[in-house]
C-alpha cells in the first residue's frame, strides 16, 4: 500500500517541485487529488476512508515526499496533524464526519502560534467562549502551514477553565486567511496567518465538547507534527546525498572526478552519516508511536531535533559540493538549504527541543 502511495506522489510531483517553489503555490487540484487517494493523511484508519499506515510506513512515505518537495511534505504534516488531533480528541460523530471529509479531498491546517505565543504556547490568547448553543472565537494565529489551502483549520485556544481545539471552516464569517509573503522555506506550503473576529460556530465543532489541559492538547498534536517533520528531514538529507554524490561522480576538477578529492569524499561521508543518524532516530520514534510507548513524546522531540539539525548541515554540505550548480534558486539543494533551516524552527525550535531533552536528562539524576 505504501509503495502505491509513493508511486502516486512521485507521479504527481514529477519535475514540478521547482516551479511550485518559485511560484509559491501548489495547484489545489494536485492537493485535493492526493487527499482523495489517502496520501495526505495516510495514517487515518480505513474505517474513515484512510490507508491506516503504521508510524513506520507513514514515516517512510513522508520521507519520500520530503525528498521530492518539502512544500508538499509540509502540507502532509499539517493535514496529518489536523487528522490526528480530530482522531484523538473528537467524539465518534466528529471523527466520522471530519476524518471522512479529509480522506475525500478536503484540506486542513492547524493553528497554534500567535504573535506573542510561538515557542511559549502557554501564552496563547485566542479565546473560545460559550454563547448558548454556539461558541465565539477571537484571536490571531500566525504561520499556520497549509492554511492558505485549507477548508478547515483546527484552532487551539482558551476555553472555559482550560483549552480546546475547534474545527473552523475557513468560509465562516469573521475568518480571514492572510498568506505569508515570501517565506524563507517551503514556499509553496501555504503558510498563512488566520484572523478570527467574533467567529460564531455551533458548539458541536469543539472537539470532545469539553475543556482540556492546554499542555495536553498541544503536546499530543505536536508529537505527530514533530515526528512528521523529522521524517521529512530524512527526505531532505537523502535528496542532498543523491545530488552531491551524483555531482561528485561526474564533475571533474584538476583532471579527476570530484569524488576522488579527499575533502569532497569527506563531505560525502558526512552526508551518509547524517542520513543514517536521522533515519535511525526516526525509526525509533516511529516504533514508539506504533507501540504507544510512554517514550513517544521524548522520542519525537529527539527525532525532530536530530533530523532537522542533520538536514540543515546536509543541505549546506550539498551546496558546498555542487558550488554554483547548487546555488540557483529553485534547484533541489538550493531549496533544501532554505527548507531545512525552517525545520529547525517549526514544531518546536532547536532551543525548545534542547530544553525538553535537558529536562529529561535531569529526571534521571537523584
Amino acid at each position: 500500500m505504501s509503495d502505491e502511495l509513493r508511486a502516486l506522489i512521485s507521479a504527481e510531483i514529477g519535475d514540478r517541485a521547482a516551479g511550485w517553489d518559485l511560484a509559491g503555490a501548489i495547484p489545489a487540484e494536485v492537493l485535493r487529488g492526493l487527499g482523495a487517494k489517502g496520501a495526505l493523511c495516510a495514517e487515518v484508519p480505513a474505517e474513515y476512508g484512510g490507508r491506516g499506515l503504521t508510524g513506520l510506513a507513514g514515516g517512510e512515505l513522508t520521507a519520500h515526499a520530503g525528498a521530492l518537495c518539502s512544500s508538499l511534505r509540509s502540507v502532509m504534516t499539517s493535514q496529518g496533524m489536523a487528522a490526528w488531533t480530530i482522531q484523538r480528541f473528537g467524539t465518534r460523530r466528529q471523527r466520522a464526519e471530519e476524518l471522512t471529509r479529509l480522506t475525500q479531498g478536503g484540506l486542513a491546517a492547524v493553528a497554534f502560534s500567535e504573535p506573542q505565543a510561538g515557542s511559549d504556547l502557554s501564552a496563547i490568547a485566542t479565546t473560545i467562549v460559550d454563547d448558548g448553543d454556539d461558541v465565539v472565537l477571537n484571536g490571531h494565529k500566525v504561520w499556520s502551514t497549509a492554511a492558505a489551502y485549507a477548508d478547515v483549520v483546527v484552532v487551539f485556544g482558551r476555553y472555559q477553565d482550560g483549552a480546546a481545539a475547534v474545527v473552523v471552516p475557513t468560509t465562516t464569517p469573521g475568518v480571514t486567511v492572510r498568506p505569508v509573503a515570501q517565506p524563507l522555506g517551503c514556499r509553496a506550503a501555504g503558510h498563512a496567518d488566520v484572523l478570527l473576529d467574533d467567529v460564531r460556530l455551533p458548539a458541536t465543532r469543539v472537539l470532545s465538547g469539553a475543556s482540556q489541559s492546554l499542555g495536553l492538547l498541544t503536546t499530543i498534536a505536536l508529537t505527530y507534527g514533530r515526528l512528521s517533520v523529522a521524517w521529512g528531514c530524512v527526505g531532505i538529507i537523502r535528496s542532498c546525498l543523491h545530488a552531491a554524490a551524483s555531482h561528485a561522480r561526474t564533475r571533474e576538477q584538476f583532471g579527476k572526478p570530484l569524488a576522488q578529492h579527499q575533502l569532497i569524499a569527506r563531505h560525502l561521508s558526512e552526508l551518509v552519516v547524517a542520513e543514517q543518524t536521522a533515519t535511525r532516530v526516526c525509526e525509533h520514534a516511529a516504533g514508539c508511536w506504533d507501540s504507544r510507548s510512554a517514550e513517544l513524546s521524548h522520542a519525537s522531540v529527539l527525532a525532530k531535533h536530530v533530523a532537522a539539525g542533520q538536514a540543515t548541515h546536509a543541505a549546506s554540505t550539498a551546496v558546498q559540493v555542487l558550488a554554483s550548480a547548487g546555488s540557483v534558486d529553485g534547484e533541489p539543494v538550493a531549496r533544501a538549504y532554505r527548507d531545512a533551516k525552517l525545520m529547525q524552527i517549526i514544531e518546536g525550535s532547536d532551543e525548545i527541543c534542547q530544553l525538553i531533552l535537558a529536562e529529561r536528562a535531569l529526571e534521571g539524576v537523584a
